[in-house]
């Protein structure tokens, strides 16, 4: 009888627990190699949020403990800020500065930034002449958006000033920046980063800044995301770290350096966008007063120089070149690279339709070997409904070559993307019949 009590409690104890994990595993077969902790499920199914860049990085003087008390050398309180992204739940940097981030005094005035449409529904393929966008001096004046959508706005800019009467900050939206022309220093509330020719800079948004130029002739192209921007999630592994076969690493990012510490209380104007407008605040410290942080949110710089092709013996698909993902769009970069190798390989691209998504191309340097009559610092756009592919005579031209110098960065969006009245002003009015004999 003892046995036969002994083995009843043992069935209805397995029973207790196995039932609830059996009812789990037929709502949901990862379940039970979830809670064993088993890593069975593969990079690209994975969510986007879960798997983002996880590069940890430090400057400055931070407290053993985090949301501790952490003072100065004269006992003065340094104060604590979450910099976070998702709520709670997705990167975050804490900073310590040394006033309250929180102290405005006045918010001076509002105005209207946001692009005026000339085209919301666009079907034609169209070539924008991009250096006749006017050099201006002011950093936030010089930037002219050209094509939009509501994940978004693609433009150039040519400032001829450094930013410096005033600090910057995008509340909407993480930020783009590619140097055409151009070098200086991208100075920021987490510190510097220089940039040259061929840098990408990638600010997140909130991230207060300013930008110095070392000469007056500068072309930037710029985009402002609605959604983060990370690098590709197929190029990861589960943890996040880039894989042998990601054509760069993470050694090749330039990360924030000589953190600015600005011990000052006085009237330091803030230029904040938000919702298609730029907000004039002023704050009652230098928004530069960081002593040190740490985190997993914060910008970063890439060359399209150290972008590392891959190739094939026949020819490889736009997705070999991609730089940077978000849930809306995608960034590739062309660059030089050697041609395919079959003995009957076409290096051209072959005509393929966009069913899903706009592209976008800036040509930057070299000869594109797909088009003809594009030069440098022109954009094309192949709207989705349209198959689009070389020029007339660029397949043919290919055949035999070995080797590319070209140079430009894609953008395929997957929403249509509406043209700006200052996109229809530098559009050569043709490009969409360039593909008729």
């Amino acid at each position: 009888m003892t046995f036969l009590n002994s083995a009843k409690s043992f069935l209805l104890r397995m029973l207790f627990y196995c039932i609830p994990i059996f009812s789990t595993f037929v709502r949901n077969k990862n379940t039970i190699q979830n809670k064993l902790r088993i890593p069975v499920v593969p990079p690209e199914t994975c969510n986007l949020k879960l798997i983002t860049m996880p590069i940890y990085h430090k400057i400055g003087k931070i407290p053993q403990k985090r949301h501790t008390i952490f003072k100065n050398a004269k006992g003065k309180h340094q104060y604590e800020q979450l910099f976070g992204t998702e709520g709670f739940s997705g990167m975050s940097s804490l900073l310590y500065h040394v006033h309250r981030p929180t102290m405005v005094k006045e918010i001076i005035k509002s105005y209207n930034v946001a692009p005026e449409i000339a085209d919301p529904k666009n079907i034609k393929a169209r070539l924008f002449e991009g250096f006749k966008i006017a050099a201006k001096d002011d950093f936030l004046e010089s930037r002219v958006p050209l094509l939009v959508n509501s994940d978004v706005h693609l433009g150039l800019a040519a400032p001829k000033k450094s930013l410096k009467s005033y600090f910057y900050k995008n509340a909407d939206a993480d930020e783009l920046l590619f140097i055409h022309k151009g070098s200086g220093t991208l100075r920021t509330m987490m510190g510097n980063i220089k940039f040259e020719y061929g840098d990408y800079l990638i600010i997140p948004r909130g991230i207060i800044y300013q930008i110095d130029f070392d000469t007056k002739d500068n072309r930037l192209l710029f985009l402002e995301s609605f959604s983060p921007i990370y690098t590709p999630k197929r190029y990861r592994n589960h943890f996040g770290q880039m894989l042998e076969h990601s054509p760069f690493c993470e050694r090749d990012l330039k990360l924030p350096k000589n953190l600015e510490t600005h011990d000052k209380k006085g009237s330091f104007l803030m230029k904040i966008k938000k919702q298609g407008m730029i907000h004039e605040v002023v704050y009652a410290s230098h928004p530069f007063d960081v002593v040190g942080w740490d985190g997993y949110n914060f910008p970063y710089g890439f060359s399209i120089h150290n972008f590392e092709p891959i190739t094939g013996r026949i020819h490889q698909p736009p997705p070999v070149h991609q730089t940077f993902e978000t849930d809306t769009f995608v960034v590739c970069s062309f660059c030089p690279r050697l041609y395919d190798y079959h003995p009957k390989s076409v290096p051209a691209p072959y005509n393929h339709s966009n069913i899903d998504s706009d592209e976008v191309l800036y040509y930057v340097d070299g000869d594109f070997m797909s088009r003809n009559n594009v030069e440098h610092g022109h954009i094309t756009l192949h709207p989705k409904g349209i198959p689009h592919g070389p020029a007339p005579g660029a397949m043919e031209r290919s055949i035999g070559q070995k080797e590319t110098q070209e140079l430009a960065v894609m953008v395929d969006t997957f929403k249509p993307l509406m043209v700006t009245e200052a996109a229809v002003k530098i559009d050569d009015g043709k490009y969409y019949k360039s593909w008729v004999e």
